[in-house]
């Protein structure tokens, strides 16, 4: 790949950091997100991220460091970087006396957006027909899906969503991830903070995590999983009315010890174990995300 192939850096912090008094909540935070491309931003309740995105989105000003979002430099340039992008924070901070509808129409306005089709959006993220509800009787689930939308309203060119997927049922959850897919497939860079490793595998193109205020490993979930996974293979018996397992390190004794296993009477079943998100995560931090 040459210089002019490579892709266009959306969103670049450079060491950045903020304290809470004498707490450190994060420090010497540095990381790029492409445009089109998905960030997983990985860690525990506590661990840096919510501080790091009110960092980026303007709501905190870093005590050190440097951030470029689109060219432009925050906070010196919040207003017309805020213009450019969308925030979709765990908390529900909506306008429950209005519609749905209304809600997003508001938005609309504060960003100049015109021709502005909320039924469209509301249909989008799976509320067609509910846009002249109040919000102060929609469920948890139908709110972080508004949320979502709202996150939307004017095309953003970076997408900021902290747990978009929390309170979802199933089908909904794989909804809105399809979304974040088509607005990276747009050209938005997405900066993604969820829980769900699975969800963080599927979507992100890297992952960072992060832990106690500073970043621990930042690369794609396959090259991290293959460089820091324990591969495996599990083995089920029947022994009688029971059901044994074993569970097979693939390492340079591996060869030997699967050949005898495989010889026992009442092998069942043969997997490979694939090393995930989760283990690499407490390889790293020596805690699990919960």
């Amino acid at each position: 790949m040459t210089a002019d192939d490579a892709p266009d850096v959306a969103l670049r912090a450079e060491a950045i950091g903020y304290s809470y008094g004498d707490r450190v909540a994060a420090e010497d935070v540095t990381f790029d997100i492409a445009s089109g491309e998905i960030l997983g931003f990985l860690g525990p309740n506590g661990a840096g991220k919510s501080t790091t995105m009110k960092m980026l989105t303007g709501q905190l000003v870093p005590r050190t460091g440097v951030i470029d979002i689109l060219g432009m430099r925050m906070p010196k340039q919040r207003e017309e970087i805020q213009a450019r992008i969308g925030v979709c924070f765990e908390e529900k901070n909506l306008y429950p006396s209005l519609t749905a509808r209304e809600n997003l129409k508001f938005f609309a306005q504060l960003f100049g957006v015109e021709g502005f089709g909320a039924d469209a959006l509301l249909e989008r993220v799976g509320l067609k027909g509910r846009g002249g509800e109040r919000v102060s009787g929609f469920s948890k689930g139908m709110q972080q899906r508004l949320m979502v939308g709202r996150a939307l309203v004017n095309r953003p060119d970076v997408l900021f969503l902290d747990e978009p997927t929390d309170g979802l049922d199933p089908v909904s959850a794989r909804a809105v991830r399809a979304i974040i897919k088509e607005e990276a497939e747009r050209g938005a860079a997405v900066l993604l903070t969820t829980h769900d490793m699975h969800e963080a595998d599927a979507l992100s193109d890297r992952v960072a995590f992060i832990n106690d205020g500073r970043i621990l490993a930042l690369d794609s979930p396959e090259s991290l999983k293959l460089r820091h996974g324990r591969r495996a293979v599990k083995l089920r018996f029947r022994n009688g009315d029971a059901v044994e397992e074993e569970v097979v390190a693939l390492d340079a004794a591996a060869g030997e010890q699967l050949r005898s296993l495989v010889s026992r009477d009442g092998l069942l079943t043969i997997h490979t174990e694939e090393a995930t998100l989760e283990d690499v995560f407490v390889e790293f931090a020596g805690r699990r995300l919960e």
